[in-house]
């Protein structure tokens, strides 16, 4: 076999906290060949991003660099000039984030972004980098490829602004691709093309990748070998149909062991009650563009409504109707019988305080600056008026609520807690209010599946607890399974199916409806290809047919 492209030798790196560092990277070895991809897991804090990192030969803030060798393609990275490192990444070594809505700069266009590294580069020209936007947009299969480059990135949807920056990292044909969790924001229908594209360009282009992921079935498809990872500890590694027959180690058995929560199935409402929210008729635009057709559905007082279907399905913009960050065009938003002003700023107080969000990307909403106790007291404050010890005590009753420790985390800033503490603050700030419904965006989708079933079972003793009723905006199926109540499935900004979890999860379903179930991955390396197959599928990367 030829010399590896990538080579990690006895690697330790440490972060700091305070005045001491502490271990992040424990010794690991690596060997990377061109065409070979390597999946990366291990639940949160494993240190899976901050290896992918160091193959680039970086290391964020706070982060350094020990002891140990980055080899790629001969140039030892960690000893590297920074000239050096600059001249190759996004020319040679490409990175794509994990969360898009961070990583593009608002004020450009996209397609002005995608052209950046192939032309700084010298790759090919700006019109050539134009036109070679369009094609892999649409073999990425963003809608309208020859014109939303042309958008800004809060003119798309998450999961279209994921997909443009896995092209845009594929801009210059790169030798080597770290994946942190492209597909994480990605519905199920979307994530197959998705995975199907990134597949045919490490084929293609002989690219080599490391593929960084929480999600065992993805990891089946993507990868050729797979290496666990456990607080910055290797645990194991072995070829991909190997280690997914026979784990060798304790540790990794227990990941593919592990099962979603499921919360039971709770008793259909009565016929005639009137729910606590009421989404009766709405229709939306964007400008001039139709987003949401003639919406109807309920939902009542403790229980939980999800909302599933494709990205620009239409889901967040029901979510932006109902909190009155867009007025809808026709129909009403109705809670506890009366109609809401169709304006947030025409809302009360009061009516502001019932209705809260929990966001997707903790990462980008919670203010980087302040502190934990800062961040939950705002609401406290504006809400209930709060100051002083008064204030201090109710921060703490809602630190221990989501289950942290007040003394630990009150005075932590945000970069200091991991994916799913982060949440939990999410969750904090929106009980800060003292809610009677909530509205629930992705908010297991970042993390892995130890820490997103314990934020399931925190939001679901918070539910029985406290009397609260949400709406769960998901694409990922085994969480509705999880957690729901009722599934409002929706395709187009319209409602093509609901009804109770039970019956939407046994046949005959609506085709759409059955279409994302049949997308869900399987823990088969087989699952992608014989799916594309039977969906008419030629090439790995192909479009797909009418039959999507």
């Amino acid at each position: 076999m030829s010399a590896p492209l990538l080579k990690i030798r006895d690697l330790w790196i440490e972060g700091r906290s305070d005045e001491t560092w502490n271990p992040i990277i424990n010794g690991v070895n690596l060997d990377l060949h061109r065409g070979e991809v390597l999946g990366l897991i291990g639940e949160s804090g494993a240190g899976k991003s901050t290896l992918g990192l160091a193959a680039m030969g970086f290391t964020r803030d706070g982060v350094r660099i020990r002891k140990g060798s980055v080899e790629f393609d001969g140039i030892e990275l960690v000893k590297a000039p920074a000239a050096t490192r600059r001249s190759l990444l996004g020319k040679r070594i490409a990175y794509v984030a994990q969360s898009a809505a961070a990583s593009f700069n608002p004020a450009h266009r996209l397609i002005d972004q995608y052209a950046e590294a192939p032309v700084q580069h010298g790759v090919m020209g700006r019109k050539e980098s134009q036109a070679d936007a369009v094609e892999l947009y649409r073999r990425l299969r963003l809608p309208d490829p020859e014109e939303i480059g042309f958008r800004y990135p809060h003119q798309v949807s998450g999961g279209q602004l994921q997909r443009a920056m896995t092209a845009m990292a594929m801009s210059s044909r790169p030798d080597l691709i770290i994946f942190d969790e492209p597909t994480t924001a990605l519905d199920v229908t979307t994530q197959i093309e998705v995975l199907a594209a990134i597949r045919d360009i490490v084929e293609q282009f002989d690219t080599a990748a490391i593929y960084i992921t929480h999600d065992l079935a993805v990891v089946a498809q993507m990868a050729d070998r797979i290496k666990v990872l456990l607080r910055g500890d290797e645990v194991e590694e072995a070829e991909t149909r190997e280690m997914l027959a026979d784990p060798k180690e304790e540790y990794t058995r227990s990941l593919w062991a592990v099962r979603a929560y499921k919360r039971p199935q709770k008793p259909l409402v009565p016929r005639g009650q009137t729910p606590l929210l009421r989404v009766d008729g709405v229709s939306a635009s964007y400008g001039r563009t139709p987003v949401l057709h003639n919406v109807h559905f309920d939902i009542h007082e403790g229980r939980t409504v999800a909302v599933v279907g494709e990205s620009g399905s239409g889901k967040s913009t029901a979510a932006r109707c109902i909190t009155g960050l867009l007025p809808p065009t026709e129909g009403t938003i109705e809670f506890m019988g009366e109609a809401l002003p169709a304006d947030y700023r025409r809302r009360s107080k009061d009516q502001l305080r019932q209705i809260q969000m929990i966001y997707q990307m903790a990462d980008t909403a919670l203010n980087p600056s302040k502190t934990v106790a800062q961040l939950i007291g705002r609401p406290v404050q504006f809400y209930s008026g709060l100051r002083g010890k008064a204030l201090r005590a109710r921060v703490d009753d809602l630190l221990e609520q989501i289950e942290l420790e007040p003394e630990t985390y009150r005075d932590r800033l945000p970069s200091e807690l991991s994916g799913g503490q982060k949440q939990r603050v999410g969750i904090a700030r929106a009980l800060a209010a003292e809610p009677r419904f909530i509205i629930c965006d992705e908010v297991t989708s970042a993390l892995d599946q130890l820490v997103a079933e314990g934020i399931l079972r925190l939001l679901a003793n918070l539910q029985d607890k406290l009397g609260l009723s949400y709406m769960f905006i998901t694409h990922d199926l085994a969480t509705v399974r999880a957690i729901a109540d009722e599934v409002v499935v929706m395709k187009e900004g319209e409602v093509v199916e609901q009804g109770a979890k039970d019956d939407m999860f046994r046949p005959p379903h609506h085709a759409y409806t059955d279409l994302l179930l049949s997308s869900v991955p399987e823990m088969d390396p087989d699952w992608l290809t014989n799916l594309l197959a039977e969906r008419g599928v030629g090439n790995i990367g192909e479009a797909a047919t009418d039959k999507m």
